[in-house]
């Protein structure tokens, strides 16, 4: 065998494990989303109580779009802050509907009855809502203006300030949308209930 043919591939393999090493390095949560700006997918599934939910019917308030599971240690974490959302905000502004990622009803219901939280959550199997919004893994929150356009998405854990920081960034939107254009003061997720 000739030299050159004993370096072929390693040779090849340095500019592909750059690539992958490229890859691998870069932050998931600074990945954009071809969402944004865009329709949101439609969705209705089953919920945890056995009823029928859609996302159509949250249309008209800011929707907070939360895939998670109860297997999932980073929503634990974030679980609070979903707590802190659905609390704050009344629900005729700012809904909150979880889609259950890859898990059941039992375990699903069990982590709300554990945590907390009387939110709508629906299942989704198959993971077709989660392909429909390209769900890389749990948590990922995704924020719907009320008009049904995705404003935002967050891969990971979300704080209270960033989460109220989108609302509030979305309602301000909607309330300029509503008065033509001009801004008026509006309120925050600080005082609101």
């Amino acid at each position: 065998m000739s030299d050159w043919k004993k370096w072929l591939i390693p040779g090849a393999a340095v500019p592909l494990l750059a690539l992958l090493a490229f890859g691998l390095t870069r932050p998931a949560k600074k990945l954009p989303s071809a969402l944004v700006g865009k329709e949101a997918p439609s969705f209705q599934g089953q919920t945890l109580d056995g009823d029928t939910a859609s996302l159509e019917e949250l249309r008209g308030t800011v929707t907070i779009v939360n895939f998670w599971a109860s297997w999932c240690v980073p929503c634990r974490q974030e679980h609070p802050v979903l707590m802190e959302a659905d609390r704050r905000w009344p629900d005729d502004s700012v809904s909150l509907v979880g889609v259950v990622y890859q898990d059941n009803r039992g375990n699903a219901r069990s982590f709300m009855q554990r945590h907390g939280g009387d939110w709508t959550s629906i299942l989704d199997p198959g993971t077709v809502t989660a392909i429909d919004y390209g769900v890389t893994g749990v948590p990922e929150t995704f924020i719907v203006g009320p008009d049904g356009t995705v404003t935002s998405k967050h891969t990971g854990p979300m704080s209270w300030e960033a989460l109220r920081s989108r609302v509030d960034s979305a309602l301000s939107r909607t309330a300029r949308a509503a008065t033509g254009g001009t801004s008026s003061p509006g309120r925050t997720g600080e005082g609101a209930r």
